[in-house]
């Protein structure tokens, strides 16, 4: 069973190519490098899930952006501008992310669901939050939200 989204990326990579696109063929080469040095991590050769793809990705768009931040602090804006052009174009194949209204109903939802009452139970919330939101949620937002919602 082949990743819709790595079918994607490596189609999207002929087009870049095809296009003589050098800035998105390496962006794009770069993460089917990452995808596929993931499916061969361990002691055997895995063919990785939807979920598994999307996992990669949304490391590499992490990356980039931590990168672009370090950048930053530094005066390369540059290299910083780059880092997040990239970072723009892998999150591209990532699903949509929620809204903060969206964000903020769901974990009013969790810390119901759970009854939760305290910070003792910010672990819970978090790892039920996490689970229902997928890729669809920036964990620091989620975290700092969590934390709100339970101090409040």
């Amino acid at each position: 069973m082949s990743s819709p989204t790595l079918d994607r990326l490596t189609a999207d990579l002929t087009t870049a190519m095809k296009a003589r696109d050098t800035d998105r063929t390496s962006i794009l080469r770069q993460v089917i490098g990452a995808v596929r040095a993931e499916e061969k991590a361990g002691p055997e050769v895995k063919e990785l899930t939807e979920d598994d793809v999307l996992a990669v990705l949304a490391r590499e768009v992490k990356k980039r952006r931590e990168s672009a931040q370090i950048y930053a602090q530094a005066g390369a804006d540059d290299r910083a501008g780059v880092e997040t052009s990239e970072a723009d174009t892998i999150e591209t194949y990532l699903p949509a992310r929620l809204s903060d209204d969206e964000l903020q109903s769901l974990v009013t939802a969790v810390v119901a669901d759970l009854g939760a009452t305290s910070m003792k139970d910010m672990g819970a919330v978090m790892k039920e939050a996490t689970a229902r939101a997928g890729l669809s949620a920036d964990g620091k937002k989620l975290s700092a939200l969590v934390r709100t919602t339970l101090a409040s």
